[in-house]
Protein backbone atom coordinates (compact mmCIF):
# COMPACT_ATOMS: atom_id res chain seq x y z
CA UNK A 1 0.00 0.00 0.00
CA UNK A 2 1.25 3.17 -0.78
CA UNK A 3 1.48 6.38 1.23
CA UNK A 4 -1.16 8.23 -0.31
CA UNK A 5 -4.06 5.92 -0.05
CA UNK A 6 -3.21 5.57 3.81
CA UNK A 7 -5.72 7.44 5.89
CA UNK A 8 -4.38 9.81 8.92
CA UNK A 9 -5.98 9.84 11.82
CA UNK A 10 -5.30 11.79 14.83
CA UNK A 11 -6.55 11.17 18.28
CA UNK A 12 -7.96 13.90 20.44
CA UNK A 13 -8.80 13.56 23.68
CA UNK A 14 -10.14 15.94 26.35
CA UNK A 15 -9.15 16.26 30.13
CA UNK A 16 -10.76 15.11 33.03
CA UNK A 17 -12.57 18.55 33.51
CA UNK A 18 -13.64 18.93 29.78
CA UNK A 19 -15.48 15.53 30.33
CA UNK A 20 -17.12 16.80 33.75
CA UNK A 21 -18.23 19.80 32.07
CA UNK A 22 -19.84 17.90 28.61
CA UNK A 23 -21.85 15.52 30.85
CA UNK A 24 -24.59 17.65 31.00
CA UNK A 25 -24.30 18.58 27.36
CA UNK A 26 -24.35 15.29 26.88
CA UNK A 27 -27.56 14.31 28.74
CA UNK A 28 -29.45 17.03 26.54
CA UNK A 29 -28.07 15.71 23.40
CA UNK A 30 -29.06 12.23 24.38
CA UNK A 31 -32.66 13.38 25.39
CA UNK A 32 -32.90 15.14 21.45
CA UNK A 33 -31.36 12.59 20.36
CA UNK A 34 -34.01 9.95 21.33
CA UNK A 35 -37.18 12.32 20.32
CA UNK A 36 -35.51 12.87 16.95
CA UNK A 37 -35.02 9.51 16.30
CA UNK A 38 -38.44 9.03 17.68
CA UNK A 39 -39.85 10.96 14.96
CA UNK A 40 -37.62 9.61 11.75
CA UNK A 41 -38.55 6.33 12.95
CA UNK A 42 -42.09 7.22 12.72
CA UNK A 43 -41.69 8.72 9.49
CA UNK A 44 -40.19 5.88 8.11
CA UNK A 45 -42.28 3.35 9.47
CA UNK A 46 -45.25 5.39 7.47
CA UNK A 47 -43.54 4.65 4.18
CA UNK A 48 -41.95 1.34 4.68
CA UNK A 49 -45.48 0.29 6.01
CA UNK A 50 -48.27 1.83 4.52
CA UNK A 51 -51.90 0.38 5.57
CA UNK A 52 -50.15 -0.26 9.32
CA UNK A 53 -51.59 1.77 11.91
CA UNK A 54 -49.46 5.22 12.69
CA UNK A 55 -47.01 3.17 15.67
CA UNK A 56 -45.36 -0.05 14.87
CA UNK A 57 -45.89 -3.47 16.41
CA UNK A 58 -44.31 -4.32 19.61
CA UNK A 59 -43.70 -7.86 20.63
CA UNK A 60 -46.86 -8.40 22.66
CA UNK A 61 -49.27 -7.38 20.22
CA UNK A 62 -50.79 -10.79 18.82
CA UNK A 63 -52.12 -9.76 15.60
CA UNK A 64 -48.37 -9.31 14.35
CA UNK A 65 -46.68 -12.05 12.74
CA UNK A 66 -43.36 -12.09 14.34
CA UNK A 67 -41.35 -11.44 11.25
CA UNK A 68 -43.11 -8.03 11.46
CA UNK A 69 -42.55 -7.40 14.89
CA UNK A 70 -38.81 -8.27 13.91
CA UNK A 71 -38.23 -6.36 11.04
CA UNK A 72 -39.68 -2.70 12.81
CA UNK A 73 -37.24 -3.86 15.87
CA UNK A 74 -34.40 -3.75 13.22
CA UNK A 75 -35.17 -0.57 11.22
CA UNK A 76 -35.94 1.27 14.47
CA UNK A 77 -32.48 0.08 15.74
CA UNK A 78 -30.71 0.70 13.04
CA UNK A 79 -32.73 4.20 12.45
CA UNK A 80 -31.35 5.30 16.56
CA UNK A 81 -27.91 4.83 16.01
CA UNK A 82 -27.81 6.43 13.30
CA UNK A 83 -29.10 9.81 15.14
CA UNK A 84 -28.11 9.25 18.30
CA UNK A 85 -24.46 8.66 16.97
CA UNK A 86 -24.99 11.62 14.33
CA UNK A 87 -26.15 13.91 17.16
CA UNK A 88 -23.19 12.37 20.09
CA UNK A 89 -21.06 13.93 17.08
CA UNK A 90 -22.36 17.08 16.03
CA UNK A 91 -22.24 17.85 20.47
CA UNK A 92 -18.81 17.13 20.54
CA UNK A 93 -17.34 19.08 18.26
CA UNK A 94 -20.25 22.16 19.13
CA UNK A 95 -17.97 21.55 22.98
CA UNK A 96 -14.43 21.79 21.45
CA UNK A 97 -15.47 24.72 19.52
CA UNK A 98 -16.76 26.60 22.24
CA UNK A 99 -13.97 25.04 25.01
CA UNK A 100 -11.18 24.64 22.38
CA UNK A 101 -10.83 20.80 24.15
CA UNK A 102 -12.45 17.15 22.88
CA UNK A 103 -14.46 15.98 25.14
CA UNK A 104 -14.41 11.92 25.00
CA UNK A 105 -11.73 9.51 25.57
Amino acid sequence: MSEDNDVVRTEKSGGKAAKILYRPVGIVSSIVGGIVAGQVFKQVYKRVAPGHPDDAPTPLQSEYRLREILLASLLQGAIFAVVKAAIDRGGARAFERWTGEWPGD
